[in-house]
């Protein structure tokens, strides 16, 4: 393990699987379940070239690395994050694996190749630019709101950036699916794969996985839901194994089961 600085307010967070560690800070956005989610739940290739959009302090990178030998390139606007993202990669370790890009992901394109990639992850802005006061938190009101991408942008560039075969996995809003078929579809992207996210069994879904295939035919499957706990307070058996990393992905939940059940 790299020696690297680690600042003033930045904690060091264990992330349950393989040993990896993360930097972190009260201070700007901090990763939560939607990115450990997303990056169980994409289709990944054995090898290649991947790249995370809206990568934050490079956790998805991070997680990608325990499921495939692919190259993985993040991307980031923010400068606090992207050099936080590059010290957690030198942190674990990962230089040879991770490449870290500070800027705007609409130049992204341009600036890393078009169809260059097997597979886009992406954690997005949620919401749309509020009118009246933001939040206070810069970083934080540009993890949340789309100041620097809309939902168009993500979309148009994922499917510039992957290839003809390729991947597209989104981690989102339930409330935002209709757009985010629609946009997609526009953009060449088919969606293929959607799971719903629930907190608990008898609440509403409160995230929503997609992925879509670039140039797929029109066929989508809708998977079981994940629930997140199983009371109050205690996660279900499944979650536990995805923050652990015993469970290789989120998927397939059903082939998952048949392999798995008493014969």
């Amino acid at each position: 393990m790299e020696q690297v600085p680690i600042y003033e307010r930045e904690r060091i967070d264990d992330l349950l699987t393989h040993d990896l560690k993360i930097i972190q800070s009260d201070e700007v956005f901090s990763f939560s379940m939607d990115a450990v989610l997303i990056a169980r739940f994409c289709s990944v290739p054995p090898r290649g070239r991947i790249v995370d959009l809206c990568s934050g302090n490079g956790v998805i990178p991070l997680l990608l690395t325990t499921r495939t030998k692919a190259h993985i390139t993040g991307v980031e606007i923010q400068a606090r994050l992207a050099d936080m993202a590059r010290r957690n990669v030198q942190f674990n370790g990962l230089e040879e694996r991770i490449d870290i890009r500070h800027g705007d992901l609409r130049q992204s394109p341009v600036e890393l190749g078009n169809g260059a990639f097997d597979l886009v992850t992406v954690n997005p802005p949620y919401l749309p630019v509020p009118n009246g006061d933001q939040n206070v938190n810069e970083h934080v009101a540009a993890a949340r709101h789309e100041l620097f991408c809309t939902l168009d942008d993500v979309v148009r560039v994922s499917s510039r950036l992957v290839r003809s075969g390729g991947k597209v996995a989104m981690v989102h809003r339930p409330s935002r699916l209709v757009d985010i078929c629609c946009t997609m579809r526009q953009y060449r992207l088919e969606p293929k794969r959607i799971r719903f996210v629930h907190p608990r069994a008898n609440a509403e879904a409160n995230m929503v996985l997609i992925e879509a295939l670039r140039d797929g035919k029109p066929e989508v499957r809708m998977l079981p839901p994940l629930i997140v706990y199983k009371n109050e307070t205690e996660y279900t058996d499944e979650l536990m194994e995805v923050y652990y990393g015993r469970r290789a992905a989120l998927a397939d939940p059903i082939l998952h089961y048949r392999r798995n059940r008493c014969p």
